[in-house]
């Protein structure tokens, strides 16, 4: 039953750690478009203002008004288009691999089989959960989440096993 445990924990900090980076690198493009929009946005906003403030003709205020509205909504659909792109490509089976490898340098470097059993069992279940929930609405892991599963694998599962076999030389438990 520990081992199952220790195997389990291990499986869902892994999948909750590369999980993360994905949605990170995903939100961190988001954010760019986002400003960028909205700087698009306020700098047309302002043109108009200068141009009412300054009694400059209709026109010319009107025109920066609907290039404005025509170049910030164009900006948008050309951003969700390419963030849509940039969703495939960061939940492809290479970009996941490199997620993994970014994630788990020390791991990789020394060509741990353990993790990269454990990598081999969730690429593809987590893949999939990615694609099914969508970048945009996956919920973050907050680096308190990752410190509680790193608390068990370090202490709890330890104390189990060590409550689990009392008579062991060492323990404190006989």
């Amino acid at each position: 039953v520990i081992t199952n445990l220790h195997d389990s924990v291990h499986l869902l900090l892994m999948h909750a750690v590369v999980a993360e980076d994905v949605r990170a690198r995903y939100s961190k493009r988001q954010w760019e478009n986002r400003m960028q929009e909205v700087s698009s946005l306020v700098l047309g906003v302002g043109l108009s203002a200068l141009g009412i403030h300054f009694d400059v003709p209709l026109q010319f205020t009107g025109g920066v008004v609907a290039a404005t509205v025509i170049g910030v909504g164009g900006m948008h659909w050309f951003n969700s288009s390419k963030l849509k792109d940039a969703e495939e490509q960061l939940t492809s089976i290479e970009e996941l691999s490199a997620s993994f490898q970014r994630t788990h340098p020390q791991e990789v470097s020394e060509a741990d089989e353990f993790y990269s059993a454990i990598w081999a069992r969730i690429r593809d279940p987590l893949r999939l959960s990615l694609w099914r929930t969508g970048l945009s609405d996956f919920p973050a892991v907050s680096k308190s989440d990752v410190a509680k599963l790193q608390n068990i694998l370090d202490q709890e599962i330890p104390r189990l096993r060590r409550l689990a076999s009392p008579s062991h030389h060492g323990s404190k438990y006989t």
